[in-house]
């Protein structure tokens, strides 16, 4: 009796082989610990070392075909590890890459529905499942991430990613002079008729002014929206014109 229930049980694994090795997105693909990170270089970076990444991002993605970013900054040369989680039903993946190889993958796939693919820069997950991605961004520029799976890609499941260029020292003097221009303050009133704020602020050091109350016009008449009464905000000022004017502003 123990004799044929081995057997069935080996007959039961041997039938399940084909569907496990069906392709992209029908299995997940954890990277095993022991596996060497190679080096070889894309357009938009390098495998990353785990043990040197700077920050973990978190990330979902479900069968609404969304991700739970739709952007991500990163600096030049800085190692992300990416946690991906499956919300869905479906099987989902982030696989990051130009926008040209992006939509020509996702051409092959939907031609090529059993593919198989492993690279370090993709992260198939089951329903419910978790996967780590580690990659290091070694170029500058505007990339994007998207889900593979035949038809996913172009229901809009993608996303991008902005990396910033690494400043050079003449940046970061730019940088720090500005950052030395900014003060604290109160957004007291908005004026959207006449595009003005009234700012209860600190010091403004770059014009020589003490702490008060003062009336500002605004750079952009966008920053209007984006403040209202009580708001704590940081800020920078400039003369132009003959006019303070706000150049920049975000709410605390």
């Amino acid at each position: 009796m123990k004799r044929r229930f081995r057997l069935t049980l080996a007959l039961a694994a041997l039938t399940a082989l084909p569907l496990a090795a069906l392709g992209h997105g029908s299995e997940d693909h954890a990277k095993s610990p022991n596996a060497s990170i190679s080096t070889d270089e894309h357009a938009f970076g390098v495998e990353g070392n785990p043990k040197r990444a700077a920050r973990t991002i978190s990330m979902s993605m479900d069968d609404s075909m969304h991700y739970s970013q739709s952007e991500i900054r990163v600096k030049q040369g800085e190692t992300v590890t990416f946690v991906i989680s499956n919300k869905g039903k479906l099987m989902h993946e982030l696989v990051i890459g130009t926008d040209a190889e992006l939509k020509k993958h996702a051409e092959l796939m939907r031609n090529n529905p059993t593919m198989e693919h492993d690279e370090p820069y993709m992260a198939h997950v089951k329903p419910g499942g978790t996967e780590r991605m580690t990659w290091r961004f070694t170029k500058s520029g505007t990339f994007l991430y998207g889900c593979l799976v035949a038809g996913h890609f172009e229901a809009g499941m993608k996303g991008r990613i902005v990396v910033a260029m690494e400043p050079t020292p003449t940046d970061r003097l730019v940088i720090a002079a500005a950052d030395t221009a900014k003060s604290e303050g109160e957004i007291r009133k908005v004026d959207s008729a006449t595009r003005k704020i009234t700012i209860k602020h600190g010091e403004l050091k770059n014009l020589d002014m003490p702490a008060m109350t003062m009336v500002f016009q605004v750079k952009d008449p966008a920053m209007i929206e984006q403040v209202k009464p009580g708001d704590k905000v940081i800020f920078r000022a400039d003369k132009i014109d003959g006019a303070f004017t706000v150049m920049e502003i975000e709410v605390k």
